[in-house]
């Protein structure tokens, strides 16, 4: 009795008209053994050139893009929140308010003199009326005439590196020499801008979480698709002896090549964005609000640490791409959803 599994039961050779047709016919042509080795079946199978592919591809492309460019940002936000919390710790800041039964201009000396004093400041710096004027100008514009204002006046004290002293007794003799002087150490405001800029940088992980999610379904998806694609070509494939295992491999290279491809490539567009952007933000240096972006963000330039981020995105981005296709077959085989 011959076993009707057997390979010359499966492609009889009969007639030109009744000889299978398509992917079916090469598989069956090639012997058991041999198909299971061959790259030339095997990319019948997962067409690399193909539509859904190529729309694999530009989405992974997208979103590695958008998670590039969180991932740049995240990290122009955290350099820029180091380097102000920097500055602003390494500053007190002594405001002098204006009476009228007191000599304003003695009082900022006699400020700047007991600021002097104290061990540890490096600079001391007076501003005067006009400069302390162009402090409001963002929040009340220019062109206005403060002259009727009480603007107080402003003695800034830099500091070394490293923590600032105790100013305590700085704070009694201001008390007791100039009793309309206040200092300002600027804790409330750093706390307030570690704290934004914390949420800021939770945000953008948060949603480089979100992207790297919607891949991994966009993926899976695409697989299935293919599946159900390549139903019957996994059936002859089953026939002839393949474990899940090898067709899980096999769809795994197909995709881990379309997340390099489209990973890589969107990592490369988010670089070059930011390349671009850190060339050209010279030329906006003199436009209105200028100043005030680049003390936010600086200047846009990426550090070398931050394109590193990018291009690692991109290859954690194909790393999914090949092990959801891979989670996705072998949970397709074994019959769950």
């Amino acid at each position: 009795m011959n076993d009707p599994l057997a390979p010359q039961d499966i492609a009889p050779e009969t007639s030109p008209e009744s000889r299978p047709r398509g992917i079916f016919s090469r598989l069956t042509a090639i012997p058991p053994f041999d198909l299971l080795s061959s790259r030339s079946a095997l990319a019948s199978i997962l067409p690399a050139r193909s539509i859904a592919g190529r729309a694999l591809v530009l989405v992974i492309i997208i979103m590695t893009f958008l998670a590039g460019l969180t991932a740049g940002a995240v990290h122009l936000i955290a350099d820029a929140s180091a380097d102000w919390s920097r500055d602003i710790a390494r500053e007190v800041t002594i405001q002098i308010r204006p009476l009228a039964n007191r000599d304003i201009e003695a009082d900022v000396r006699q400020a700047a003199d007991l600021a002097r004093r104290v061990r540890g400041v490096d600079a001391v710096k007076i501003f005067d009326r006009k400069e302390g004027e162009k402090l409001l100008e963002p929040w009340l514009g220019s062109g206005l005439d403060l002259g009727e204002l009480p603007v107080p006046r402003l003695v800034v004290m830099r500091f070394s590196t490293g923590a600032p002293p105790d100013l305590t007794i700085l704070k009694a003799e201001l008390a007791e020499r100039v009793p309309n002087a206040g200092l300002d150490d600027h804790r409330l405001w750093l706390s307030r801008l570690k704290v934004m800029a914390n949420t800021l940088v939770l945000i953008g992980i948060v949603i480089l979480a979100l992207v790297v999610i919607a891949t991994g379904l966009a993926v899976a998806f695409a697989t299935r698709g293919a599946m159900a694609g390549t139903a019957h070509i996994i059936d002859v494939l089953h026939l002839v002896g393949a474990e899940d295992g090898y067709i899980a491999r096999e769809f795994q290279r197909h995709f881990l090549r379309l997340g390099l491809k489209g990973g890589l490539a969107g990592g490369a567009l988010a670089m070059l964005f930011y390349l671009i952007v850190a060339l050209s933000s010279g030329y906006f240096a003199l436009t209105p609000g200028s100043e005030q972006i680049e003390a936010l963000f600086g200047r846009f330039s990426l550090p070398f640490t931050g394109y590193l981020s990018v291009l690692a995105i991109g290859l954690v981005i194909s790393g999914v791409t090949a092990f959801v296709s891979r989670l996705t077959v072998f949970r397709t085989l074994s019959g769950g959803e």
